[in-house]
């Protein structure tokens, strides 16, 4: 039968084929996980719903106009899922709209485009070309309605919307409440009405700050008052024991835990910090975990330069960079300590040297600080041991006592590296990412041994306290079966929030005392934590973390998706597990998680409020 003669409208068939090529890449492409038959269905149902939303709207117009609207629209829709599995692909979240916002960090994705490309990702666009072939007017798919007739087309939209919506609240009650976990709004209610539900929040969020009267900071304060003990109380014997020395903090981009005492082919990938985090000069938490979002590094600054959660969506950096903070810097700065960061990028990625001079740092050594040339230069620029071999002298001029935070470069996405600078063989899996991921840490390492002999060598070493911290992970869960594989266990919910925990060292020459700390602590615990370790009185902060050497300190450390671990449960993505076990926690008691979970949904949504309506500027600091 000819496709003349079937007669099938346009828009129709365009729905169909949209709907089930949306179904299958939510389904192999992005790999959503399906808990119950009841997902599965909805995931089915809500791309031929969204399609149906878009493409009926066709039948109001014209029949030239009409085709050219699916043709379009069948383009547009494509090329949205396409950039979001992109994205999803190196973050394993979704596009924002803050995100787009932050259009001079598009290196973030287009340094390593190649890379997340798959020969696959071709049949995203097969339907497209369909559709653009079946427009043609020898075909005459297109539809010709009476007013009636495109009212009750138009009335099925909102038929298969409602019926949508009834299925995904009854799956997950209070879903639109929930947006800090988008995977789950994408399962139940498709990507384009999600993207639709983002630009709703953006409007509201933006709003949030013109109507905020400062009347909310009451509520947040006498929270804080009451939950989180006093940070700064003399509570351990570490209170000021770096007093007046200079603090020299390295963020080290993209390191997990994971990789310490690992080996390939029986060479170690970091025998630097494996030595360091067991030294009596260092005192190593071997249970902190990153809490960052879509931010990345900037939010792992931002957590630890505030003690705030980072947003949802979009990186504070970007979108609130001129709020009102009661910043590490700023409060260093008035004890007398000169404040710099070193970063051998451009000073306007992440937006960082607006947000920079808002919080207080006096110097911003980036990229035009250093000679880069293409013999000490690989990846994503500078590498690491030409990075902190060129800051010495920037270190030497500074006035002591000083605060320098150091963010390297060289150990990131997709972690290529010329093979003659790598000294440790790349690991056998199907994932190129994590196969490259132990070359790059190896690197690393070695510019960290060789940064310590040069402020050795340079005189800074024995009057200052080194920080070793991991921003954020380096291999998402797009990679969780070569990362099964490496591990020897499957990679679960429980799994995945442990592959969580990155390094965090507090180094301190001439200490003898240096420990490997059991407590679950995270990036929000730090600002208290260095004030402590300062002898810095600073009581009157709010802040969502606390000292970690407080024996009295909180119990659980919060995720920016709403999972959280405490001493005893690990949750996530609804599911309590015994920590020390990593078992499931029974129905009966997984209630156990409950009560933390309300304080966690709580802080994040405080957190949140104190960002969007900047209300430190309600505040005095001073008091």
């Amino acid at each position: 039968m000819q496709i003349s003669k079937l007669r099938m409208p346009l828009f129709i068939l365009a729905t169909l084929l949209f709907g089930i090529k949306t179904y299958f890449v939510y389904r192999f492409m992005f790999d959503l996980s399906i808990e119950n038959a009841m997902q599965e269905f909805i995931l089915f149902v809500n791309p031929i719903a969204s399609a149906y939303l878009i493409f009926a709207i066709s039948v109001w117009l014209k029949p030239k106009k009409q085709m050219k609207y699916l043709r379009w629209t069948s383009l547009i829709g494509s090329l949205i899922l396409f950039l979001n599995l992109i994205f999803y692909r190196n973050f394993t979240d979704f596009i924002t709209i803050p995100v787009l916002f932050q259009g001079n960090n598009a290196a973030d994705l287009t340094g390593s485009f190649l890379t997340l490309l798959h020969l696959e990702d071709v049949l995203i666009f097969i339907d497209v070309a369909l559709i653009w072939y079946l427009s043609k007017q020898k075909f005459n798919l297109d539809v010709s309605l009476p007013k009636r007739g495109k009212i009750a087309a138009t009335a099925v939209t909102f038929l298969l919307l409602a019926g949508n919506v009834v299925l995904a609240e009854m799956e997950r009650p209070m879903l639109f409440v929930r947006a800090f976990d988008r995977e789950y709004l994408v399962k139940n209610i498709g990507i384009y009405n999600y993207h639709i539900y983002d630009a709703t929040m953006q409007t509201k969020t933006k709003a949030q700050r013109v109507l905020a009267d400062g009347s909310e900071i009451s509520e947040i304060e006498s929270y804080l008052k009451e939950h989180s003990p006093d940070g700064q109380q003399k509570s351990s014997d570490l209170y000021g024991v770096a007093e007046d020395k200079n603090v020299i903090f390295v963020s080290v981009e993209s390191f997990q835990n994971f990789l310490f005492d690992a080996e390939i082919n029986g060479t170690e990938a970091t025998p630097f910090l494996n030595d360091l985090k067991e030294r009596k000069d260092t005192i190593w938490f071997k249970n902190f975990y990153h809490q960052t979002a879509q931010g990345k590094t900037s939010d792992s600054e931002f957590i630890v330069e505030n003690s705030l959660y980072p947003l949802g969506r979009g990186s504070v950096y970007f979108t609130h960079a001129q709020n009102e903070y009661n910043s590490l810097p700023e409060v260093l700065n008035e004890d007398g300590y000169e404040t710099s960061v070193f970063h051998a990028n451009n000073k306007s990625f992440w937006n960082r040297d607006v947000m920079y001079d808002n919080i207080g740092y006096d110097q911003f050594y980036d990229e035009q600080s250093y000679q880069v040339t293409p013999e000490n230069s690989f990846g994503w620029g500078l590498e690491d041991k030409a990075f902190f071999e060129q800051s010495i002298k920037y270190l030497q001029s500074q006035k002591q006592p000083f605060y320098s935070k150091f963010i390297t470069l060289t150990h990131h996405f997709p972690f290529e590296m010329p093979q003659d600078k790598a000294n440790i063989d790349q690991y056998d899996s199907g994932s190129k990412t994590l196969n490259h991921y132990f070359q790059t840490a190896r690197y690393t390492d070695e510019s960290l041994e060789q940064f310590f002999q040069q402020l050795k060598d340079a005189g800074l070493y024995e009057d200052s306290i080194i920080v070793l911290m991991g921003d954020h992970y380096g291999i998402s869960e797009f990679h969780n079966k070569a990362m099964s594989q490496f591990l020897g266990k499957e990679v679960d919910g429980y799994e995945h929030v442990q592959l969580q925990r990155v390094p965090f060292m507090v180094h301190i020459p001439g200490y003898e005392n240096g420990e490997i700390r059991e407590e679950v602590v995270g990036q929000i615990d730090v600002k208290p934590t260095l004030l402590h370790l300062l002898g810095i009185d600073n009581k009157n902060d709010l802040t969502f973390g606390d000292n970690m050497f407080d024996e009295n300190r909180r119990d659980f450390i919060a995720m920016r998706d709403g999972s959280f671990v405490s001493e005893d449960y690990v949750f996530t993505n609804g599911t309590c597990y015994d920590r020390e076990s990593g078992e499931q926690r029974v129905e009966e008691k997984a209630e156990a998680c409950q009560p933390i979970k309300e304080r966690v949904d709580q802080e994040l949504n405080y957190s949140d409020n104190i960002i969007y309506g900047d209300l430190f500027r309600f505040y005095n600091f001073k008091q």
